[in-house]
């Protein structure tokens, strides 16, 4: 591995401003606020969204009526088949 050319990867709190949740992970992210966690002093990464508070990740998406628009296709072209060719 050349040396001097990868970033620093250590310890950082992120936090979900939407929820308030906090955990820590490790990365390479920088930020010039730090708090103290379990006695070491962290960065603190801010996110507007993650995994607590993204509506996929939480169950409370929207599904698309598919089965309406299913139904209007079929209404819609119920009548036509394919002309075959008697000549």
């Amino acid at each position: 591995m050349k040396m001097g050319i990868h970033p620093e990867y250590h310890k950082t709190l992120f936090v979900d401003t939407s929820t308030g949740k906090e955990w820590v992970a490790f990365s390479t992210m920088r930020s010039g606020e730090k708090r103290e966690v379990d006695g070491a002093e962290l960065p603190v990464v801010k996110l507007d969204i993650s995994s607590h508070s993204h509506p996929f990740w939480t169950g409370q998406a929207r599904t698309v009526d598919a089965e309406g628009r299913i139904d209007r296709f079929k209404r819609r072209y119920a009548g036509r088949t394919k002309k075959s060719k008697a000549k």
